[in-house]
């Protein structure tokens, strides 16, 4: 027969309790042990695009800071839905993560029949950044003003046109909602990408754009106008150009923000300890640089931060889908 003494009983009691606290809150051993393996950060998109340079700005520093590697993997296609649908079925324990534009969440279910439901199915984590979006028009359009601009559309209805990205791409729907704040008419041209659809206004083939910094040398140059910036701040390489709140259309702001998801169920320490990584690596120096090389900004928000912008983006885009009656289907 073996006896225990009061002590012995006191610390079996104590291993039972931690065991069974452990079986209840897995996310309490996650916390001490959280990254214990290579994080696989998943992108929609290919190689060299802006969402997969900013996850490959931020993989680096963000492993030096959690003693693990973070490695990208492009998995394009779907508008990011085929990224989106990979790291849902993946398991919930942060070593799968989704680097990812805000509008996979709040415009993909609007405009392609069976997106995955990431509202449901994920949990955002942070913000990381954004792209400011400019409105450059082509160097002989007779305007020097949004206010000028405006004028000539309405003397001109459906005459004007814009290119963009492509449809349902954020520069798309900012020029939608520019249509619809100001009362204009323009006929939208849709490109695959950034760059061919400010090559166009460039080469004099469409009116204007609003376009993400690609533009800024052509600008610099000579070769191109720029009006405004449908930001919150004015742009530091051009302080003299106004925001469009500036000129008289608050409503008329929107920036092409990318953020960080996780699976639902994620462990909420998981996600808090990646979080604050973030907002580390994000106040780095050398990563602020990097952004700027890239004519975007490093920008943290948390995860509270983060569900009210994507409230708040679902609103207003899917109102605009819903009214302009944009589809990829």
């Amino acid at each position: 027969m073996t006896y225990t003494t009061p002590s012995s009983r006191r610390q079996l009691c104590a291993l039972l309790g931690a065991t069974l606290l452990l079986c209840l809150h897995p996310g309490a051993h996650a916390q001490t042990s959280w990254p214990a393996k290579p994080i696989r950060a998943v992108v929609g998109f290919a190689p060299g695009g802006g969402v997969d340079t900013m996850a490959r700005t931020v993989s680096q520093p963000l492993a030096d800071l959690l003693g693990q590697a973070v490695v990208v993997d492009n998995k394009p296609g779907g508008s990011g839905n085929t990224s989106a649908a990979d790291v849902m079925r993946a398991p919930a324990d942060g070593y799968t993560i989704l680097f990812a534009p805000l509008t996979q969440q709040t415009v993909n279910p609007y405009v392609m029949k069976g997106s995955p439901d990431m509202a449901k199915n994920m949990t955002p984590v942070a913000i990381v950044g954004r792209n400011k979006l400019h409105l450059v028009v082509k160097k002989d359009l007779p305007v020097r003003s949004v206010k000028e601009l405006i004028e000539l559309a309405r003397a001109q209805p459906g005459k004007l046109n814009y290119s963009s990205s492509g449809i349902a791409t954020s520069p798309h729907l900012l020029g939608e909602l520019f249509l619809k704040q100001t009362g204009v008419n323009m006929v939208h041209v849709p490109y695959k990408g950034s760059a061919p659809a400010m090559q166009s206004v460039l080469a004099g083939e469409t009116d204007l754009v609003f376009d993400p910094g690609l533009a800024f040398q052509h600008v610099q140059a000579g070769n191109m106008k720029l009006l405004a910036v449908a930001s919150d701040k004015r742009p530091s390489a051009f302080p003299n150009v106004p925001t469009m709140a500036e000129e008289g259309f608050p409503a008329i702001t929107f920036d092409a923000w990318t953020g960080i998801w996780v699976p639902t169920g994620t462990p909420p320490e998981v996600i808090d300890k990646l979080s604050r990584s973030l907002q580390t690596v994000l106040s780095q120096p050398a990563v602020m640089q990097r952004f700027e090389g890239l004519n975007a900004e490093a920008r943290y928000r948390n995860v509270a931060e983060f569900r009210a912008m994507l409230d708040s983006e679902t609103k207003t885009l899917s109102a605009i889908i819903k009214e302009r009656n944009i589809s990829l289907d």
